[in-house]
């Protein structure tokens, strides 16, 4: 994206933000509440359309994107976006079916713990459960880019490291992964490339190593030292 801008009326959510996700990389992007990533992320994604500045995913804007290009992208809400009528069963079985070369649904289902509660309608569900069936619904149809928000949010240890093994295996595999989080852990765990915002601009962008080594400190340190002089502008 290259100066992308969004407001709600007087609020600014995202102005002049530019950075990239490149494939084969996961990129996570870091920033407080109110920062604008789900903005951003609505933007890319096709949900929102910007005020200005341009946002390109597979060379396409995704405000206009056909259906062949949207089937190339996976997405992960926070919240929303399945059937809440629906069984996980059902829900990723249809999904598989739209894809021609999708991943096995009963291998996916009990990799992410989800052959559990399978027959257990969406709204019965968890707020932990209902995070696996998105990320598996992200992830069914072997997509080029993945945008994972929040991915591991009420999930317990375990279920956080077999989430972070299928993430690696997207980017392992060719694709761009991009995903939200507020865990630095997280983000030291998985990150090839940083992108941290607050007030709606971009405030550090690179690699784990260059901003650590250019700011000098943790991963953490280095956030809060860029966010706290943003919000003090």
């Amino acid at each position: 994206m290259a100066g992308l801008s969004k407001s709600y009326g007087r609020v600014r959510a995202v102005h002049d933000m530019s950075w990239s996700a490149a494939s084969g990389q996961i990129t996570t992007v870091l920033g407080p509440n109110g920062a604008g990533k789900t903005t951003t992320m609505e933007c890319l994604e096709g949900l929102q359309r910007p005020d200005a500045g341009r946002a390109t995913v597979l060379g396409v804007n995704p405000w206009r994107a056909p259906d062949h290009h949207r089937a190339r992208v996976g997405v992960m809400l926070q919240d929303g976006g399945l059937p809440n009528q629906a069984t996980p069963a059902r829900a990723l079985r249809h999904l598989a079916a739209l894809y021609a070369d999708p991943l096995p649904v009963d291998a996916l289902a009990e990799r992410l713990g989800i052959d559990r509660f399978a027959s257990t309608t969406l709204r019965r569900l968890s707020g932990g459960q209902k995070q696996r069936v998105a990320l598996a619904a992200a992830v069914i149809g072997r997509p080029d880019v993945v945008f994972l928000d929040e991915p591991t949010a009420g999930l317990d240890p375990h279920a956080r490291l077999e989430v972070w093994d299928l993430i690696r295996e997207q980017r392992d595999r060719g694709a761009a992964v991009v995903v939200t989080t507020h865990s630095f852990e997280e983000a030291q765990k998985l990150a090839d490339h940083v992108v941290i915002i607050a007030e709606g601009t971009v405030v550090g962008d690179g690699s784990l190593a260059d901003l650590t080594h250019r700011h000098g400190g943790s991963l953490d340190e280095v956030y809060f030292t860029l966010t706290r002089a943003e919000a003090g502008r």
